[in-house]
C-alpha cells in the first residue's frame, strides 16, 4: 500500500454537526474540493452513532477518499474505513495495530520530541505532531510547538510528517517548508467546504 500523503489531511470533526446530513454534506464537499484523505473524529458521539456516521461516509466517499476513524481501531474495522488514528491517550499504536490488520493505515499524534520517538519506533504509517499554532479544537490542548517543533520533528523521524494544529490558508505553507509533508486541517476548512478544500490545495502545489 502507497503510504504516501497528499498535502492536506481533512478532519471533520462531528460534534458542532448534531444533523447527519449538515456533516455529510461538508463531507462531500470537501471530496468535491479535492480532498482524498479525511479523517472523521467524534469525541462525543456514542458507539452506535459513530459506526453509522462512519459507515454512511464510507458509502458516500469510499470510492474517491481514504477515511481515517480516529480513536476507535474497532469502528475503523466495523466500517470498512481505511485506517485509524490514534492519541496519547488512546489505545496503544500496537494494541490499534492488532485490531485493525497489517494492511490499514495507522497514524499516531505526538506533541514533543520523545513521544515522536517513541511513535517512530511503532509500526505506524505515519505521525502527527502539533500543535503547531494555537487552536480552538481542542479542550485542553497541548503547549504549541511552533514552526521549529516541526523541524526539530523532522529531523526525528523518515516517516511521512502530518502537522496539527492552528493551521490555515495563511501559514499552511510555512508549515510545509518546515519539513511536514501535510497538513492536518479542521476549522478553516468548515466553512464554504469545497472552495477552501480548493484554496487550501492551490496553495501547497
Amino acid at each position: 500500500m502507497d503510504y504516501k500523503l497528499p498535502r492536506l489531511y481533512a478532519i471533520l470533526d462531528a460534534w458542532p454537526f448534531p444533523e447527519n446530513q449538515v456533516l455529510f454534506a461538508i463531507a462531500e464537499e470537501l471530496a468535491a474540493g479535492g480532498v482524498s484523505l479525511l479523517q472523521y473524529r467524534n469525541k462525543s458521539g456514542n458507539t452506535r452513532q459513530m459506526l453509522d456516521q462512519a459507515r454512511e461516509l464510507k458509502r458516500l466517499l469510499g470510492g474517491s477518499v481514504k477515511l481515517i476513524m480516529n480513536d476507535r481501531a474497532d469502528l475503523c474495522v466495523a466500517a470498512g474505513l481505511d485506517g485509524v488514528h490514534v492519541g496519547q491517550d488512546d489505545l496503544s499504536p500496537e494494541g490499534a495495530r492488532k485490531v485493525v490488520g497489517a494492511k490499514l493505515w495507522l497514524g499516531v499524534s505526538t506533541h514533543n520530541p520523545e513521544q515522536l520517538g517513541a511513535a517512530d519506533r511503532t509500526s505506524a504509517n505515519y505521525l502527527a505532531i502539533g500543535p503547531v499554532f494555537a487552536t480552538s479544537s481542542k479542550a485542553n490542548p497541548d503547549p504549541v510547538i511552533g514552526l521549529e517543533g516541526v523541524r526539530r520533528a523532522r529531523a526525528l523521524t523518515r516517516k511521512p510528517l502530518v502537522a496539527i494544529g492552528g493551521i490555515t490558508r495563511a501559514n499552511c505553507r510555512s508549515v510545509i517548508e518546515a519539513g511536514a509533508d501535510a497538513v492536518a486541517v479542521i476549522s478553516d476548512l468548515v466553512h464554504e467546504p469545497r472552495k477552501s478544500a480548493e484554496e487550501f490545495l492551490r496553495i501547497l502545489r
